[in-house]
């Protein structure tokens, strides 16, 4: 079997793949997934084994082909913490997830497209081969990235618009666009965005406002908002950088436990397994919560925020399935975690394709239930 005939071959194997997970349904999509060679895109990811321990495979190593054309994401550059632990930096998204993005995004003959967050360069070719590379538009912050995805996508005879620069900028020299898709995560949706999306052209974007806290969101522009609803199914990209890097730093918590409010829960302390209350609480929280672990093996799940306040919930439960909660700081976290959870089952327990937002030319986030003019509303306040 020839290196050409082997990596198509794995190619079909992956379509059939996503095909048979519902998610690939549009034929011009899998025509794309089975012309682009991933493999072209991803020389060389890493792994981390369950020691912790990150190891990188290569086209030296056995099996690289087929991991390569795996339904999986795939890390391709780390960042080391100050404690010296390894951090994932950069990926390249799951197929799968990508082309769910790509049909959600409703892309049509004569589209322009802009990507925010250009990575490997594979999702700009799948692009690319759908629209033609005139009409695909990348931009991303690390300017060694941008070299090596104009070279790949050279190479297979695709020359997409490629700039070096700040996502949230856009690329407003270029600008309007009918679609405008980001494979990286916001807080809020750059205002910048919304000005160069033309009138009824479609915004898709992860917005998360903490850990694992939001969801991707198809917003159409709609005179001077964009709005929109969450996609049903949860998914999480990495937060955009913007020219100042990223700052990493392991969460930690000073606070005595000793010294906190004590209570009990029956809510698992991971809040994000519930994605949508955990979502919905964030407008009550501290900014920026960092999440970790203390104690040996370890004993508690804790939550920081940036005022001071913290909480503590145990990870063993007891026979009755309650766990120990310690809390303290000005703003009681846990306790609006579960005022949040009790709404929600009050609701029926609605699911991220019953939540929308709307995002205002002013830059109010307004995330509502069912309809846009619902009288359950939750705004989301500004971050630093």
């Amino acid at each position: 079997m020839t290196a050409e005939h082997e990596w198509r071959e794995h190619a079909r194997e992956l379509a059939d793949t996503i095909v048979a997970d519902g998610v690939l349904t549009d034929p011009a999509w899998r025509d794309a997934v089975e012309a682009v060679p991933r493999h072209v895109f991803v020389p060389r990811f890493s792994v981390q084994r369950a020691d912790g321990v990150w190891v990188e495979t290569t086209t030296a190593d056995a099996g690289w082909l087929h991991t390569v054309y795996s339904d999986t994401p795939l890390v391709t550059a780390l960042a080391e913490l100050e404690d010296g632990h390894r951090v994932p930096l950069s990926s390249s998204t799951k197929p799968g997830l990508m082309v769910r993005m790509l049909e959600a995004l409703d892309v049509h003959d004569g589209h322009r497209v802009l990507e925010i967050g250009t990575g490997t360069g594979y999702n700009a070719g799948l692009l690319s081969h759908r629209l033609g590379a005139a009409r695909v538009f990348s931009v991303e912050i690390e300017a060694d990235l941008v070299g090596l995805a104009r070279e790949r996508l050279a190479g297979l005879g695709h020359t997409p618009t490629l700039v070096a620069g700040d996502g949230a900028a856009g690329l407003p020299n270029a600008a309007p666009y009918d679609r405008i898709i980001a494979t990286c995560s916001v807080s809020v949706v750059p205002s910048a965005w919304a000005a160069q999306v033309r009138d009824g052209g479609l915004v898709l974007v992860d917005v998360k406002r903490g850990v694992h806290a939001g969801n991707l969101v198809l917003l159409r522009r709609i005179g001077d908002r964009l709005e929109g609803r969450f996609l049903p199914k949860w998914a999480g990209f990495m937060a955009m950088r913007d020219a100042t890097g990223t700052s990493f730093a392991a969460p930690s918590l000073s606070a005595d436990l000793e010294c906190g409010r004590r209570s009990v829960t029956r809510l698992d302390p991971r809040p994000w397994t519930a994605s949508v209350p955990w979502f919905l609480a964030q407008p009550r929280l501290p900014r920026n919560i960092t999440f970790g672990y203390r104690g040996a093996g370890p004993e508690w799940a804790t939550f920081t925020g940036e005022d001071g306040s913290w909480c503590a919930v145990s990870l063993a439960a007891d026979d009755e399935g309650l766990r120990e909660v310690r809390q303290g700081g000005p703003v009681a976290i846990w306790d609006h975690v579960e005022n949040v959870h009790e709404l929600w089952q009050r609701f029926g327990r609605p699911g991220w394709d019953r939540l929308g937002l709307t995002v205002h030319d002013d830059g109010r986030h307004r995330v509502w239930l069912d309809d846009p003019d619902s009288a359950q509303q939750w705004v989301l306040p500004p971050l630093r």
